[in-house]
């Protein structure tokens, strides 16, 4: 019963807007960095376009400064989720459990490695949804996340006040 009463009465309030200037950047950056990989996949006849991407732009435009946002976390929580989901689908193949188990051990292996990407979480199902090749892994996978996180070094600089990484290690 006591279960029940936790949801009607939160312990906190709605978190207060960005400043209009931290959207306005957040939104350019992550734009600038859509570009980026969508681009260059072209140029280079790579597949470098990852939905997950869109979030990962989210977390390091809008949160820099968080954990979740930092280097480390954005290209090994996408690289060890990508991973769990290609060795998954070859030994378990494409079911609704094993996508389970996969999204499961890829969130474990990220908390345990130290790399959580929140964004990264949906990669095993993406993987076996499109039943995706081991190149995933490097396309869009590693290559797509490299140019995240350098769109974000390059830009989350720019100008006084702004820091990008907190970390690297």
């Amino acid at each position: 019963m006591d279960y029940l009463k936790k949801w009607p009465s939160p312990t906190e309030s709605c978190p207060a807007r960005l400043p209009l200037r931290t959207i306005v950047l957040a939104g350019t950056g992550a734009g600038l960095a859509t570009a980026a990989f969508a681009y260059s996949g072209d140029w280079l006849h790579l597949p470098l376009v990852l939905g997950s991407f869109g979030a990962s732009c989210l977390l390091v435009f809008a949160y820099p400064q968080s954990p979740f946002s930092q280097p480390r976390n954005v290209i090994g929580g996408h690289f060890v989720s990508s991973l769990t989901g290609l060795v998954l689908m070859a030994l378990l193949g494409v079911d609704a459990w094993s996508m389970a188990l996969a999204v499961a051990t890829a969130v474990a292996l990220m908390l345990l490695l130290r790399v959580p990407h929140p964004p990264a979480g949906s990669n095993p199902l993406i993987v076996m949804t499109l039943q995706a090749g081991w190149s995933f892994l490097w396309t869009p996978t590693l290559f797509g996340s490299l140019i995240v996180v350098a769109v974000a070094l390059l830009y989350n600089n720019l100008g006084s006040g702004r820091r990008y990484p907190t970390y690297w290690f």
